[in-house]
């Protein structure tokens, strides 16, 4: 199930972890609901470039809207004035689990007992198959809502178990039946046509937070969508927490004990800078994540650059901690995205110099550290060498501030295969050598925690460090199996 979906990356060659999804829910009178969502979703577009939904509720009948692409592609102002309401949720994708397709984007729709469904997820599930024999016990093979439709998402699934019993009289009783079912990664963002809700798995994998407009309430992935819309910064949905939002008010269920293992590489790469995850701000931990770096691997150089942009803050604490100064030597094609046309093999080399171009001008001649912020496959790393070599670098030192990924994550960040992990076969040297750098250096995973200023125990390192959460077989992915045994 995980990774069907990786699109062959044709503008847009990083070859990093790409994150499953973004989620926005709003529930405001008075609002335009619609808009506010919108405008959320455009702050978590680095969640999820594959496709974008925006689902509302007046309170008789849900209305969605969703199609391949960006937020900016998907809507425009035709597309959101018929979405009225007062509840919304939002949802930006990148497949982990379901091909890249538009049945497959979200938010997913499901008939209910006690009305319609509309909800978001980000993250991966561990146990699909065994949560699609559950909807198959109970609905028979008669699939309806999007499973019926075509849809192949453990969110569907999930969209399917809520509505598919006539046990509970309501969503709310049917989400404290179901979340305590589901294991893996998930934060959730749903509503039926009265109330909105949020949940987040036990242990808290992908960051969920909870924001206060002054006519009602906001949850998004992460606390820059909640400065985007002007909601004030509340609290962060606790692992293990339901949220019910309606004309109530707001109200909290917990459905499982909080174990805490928050997403490192959040912390390394997928968040925005601007975002604060469990009090820490993500640029303050990239700028010392950058000093330790210095630290740890030092090399007499004449200037500091980053691979922009997510190596920036990196390259940044890398410069001030090692008095080499810092230069922009890479200019990076900000209207690059992702496409959907099958690449040829030609096209796939020149991705990496659609993105990025060097400043010759600051290069030549010169000694360079270049700071990224991590090393998947190995293939950006390569090109860039090549690239500044050509610019005229007299030495490329690469500095990455993680350790090397070495694991698969099977908790919504898709990764390559063990196999096309670039570090799990190779030494260090080796890798150096395969990307034809003067000297490379991984951060140490020691370093990399205490830059979160974060417990290690509330951390999830398994691409680094192999140490999972919950128990996972490996094998069972290589035969199609969900990662995690039933009995788990």
């Amino acid at each position: 199930m995980h990774g069907d979906g990786r699109l062959t990356q044709v503008l847009d060659p990083d070859d990093k972890g790409q994150d499953e999804c973004g989620v926005f829910g709003v529930w405001a009178p008075g609002e335009d609901v619609a808009h506010l969502t919108y405008f959320g979703l455009y702050a978590l577009q680095h969640r999820g470039q594959e496709s974008a939904g925006i689902a509302t509720s007046n309170g008789e009948q849900i209305l969605v809207y969703k199609d391949m692409g960006l937020v900016s592609q998907v809507f425009n102002e035709d597309h959101l004035r018929p979405l009225t309401g007062h509840i919304a949720v939002g949802h930006v994708r990148y497949a982990t689990t379901g091909k890249s397709a538009w049945t497959n984007a979200q938010p997913t729709l499901g008939p209910t007992p006690f009305g319609t469904i509309a909800l978001g997820h980000n993250g991966n599930l561990v146990n699909t198959q065994a949560l699609m024999g559950l909807v198959r016990e109970k609905s028979g093979e008669d699939l309806t809502g999007e499973l019926g439709r075509g849809s192949s998402t453990d969110t569907a699934v999930m969209t399917a178990l809520l509505g598919c019993s006539d046990e509970d009289q309501s969503l709310e009783e049917a989400a404290m039946r179901v979340l305590p079912q589901l294991k893996g990664a998930f934060s959730l963002a749903f509503m039926d046509e009265h109330t909105l809700y949020a949940a987040r798995d036990p242990y808290g994998f992908r960051p969920l937070v909870l924001g206060r407009l002054s006519s009602g309430w906001v949850v998004a992935s992460e606390t820059a969508a909640l400065d985007i819309v002007g909601a004030s910064f509340i609290r962060e949905i606790e692992p293990g927490e339901l949220l019910i939002i309606d004309e109530s008010g707001m109200r909290s269920r917990r459905f499982a004990d909080a174990t805490p293992r928050g997403c490192i590489f959040e912390y390394v790469y997928l968040a925005r800078p601007d975002t604060t995850i469990a009090g820490r701000n993500v640029n303050a931990a990239r700028n010392e994540m950058g000093r330790v770096l210095a630290r740890e691997h030092p090399v007499e150089a004449d200037i500091v650059i980053a691979t922009p942009d997510s190596g920036t803050p990196a390259a940044i604490g890398y410069a001030q901690e090692s008095g080499i100064p810092y230069a922009q030597g890479l200019v990076k094609n900000a209207y690059v995205g992702r496409t959907f046309i099958q690449p040829t093999q030609t096209m796939r080399q020149l991705g990496i110099r659609l993105k990025l171009n060097p400043l010759r001008e600051v290069i030549a001649g010169k000694r360079i550290v270049v700071v990224d912020d991590s090393i998947v496959r190995g293939n950006t790393q390569r090109a860039l060498v090549r690239m500044l070599r050509e610019a005229g670098a007299a030495e490329i030192h690469i500095r990455i501030s993680s350790p090397p990924v070495v694991w698969p994550c099977y908790f919504g960040i898709d990764f390559a295969t063990r196999a096309e992990l670039i570090a799990s076969g190779l030494s260090i040297d080796q890798i150096r050598q395969s990307i034809g750098a003067d000297s490379l250096g991984f951060m140490s995973e020691e370093g990399m925690i205490a830059s979160t200023t974060r417990p290690e125990s509330t951390l999830c390192t398994a691409c680094f460090s192999g140490k999972y959460p919950m128990p996972v077989d490996h094998t069972r992915v290589a035969a199609g199996l969900d990662p995690a045994p039933e009995d788990s």
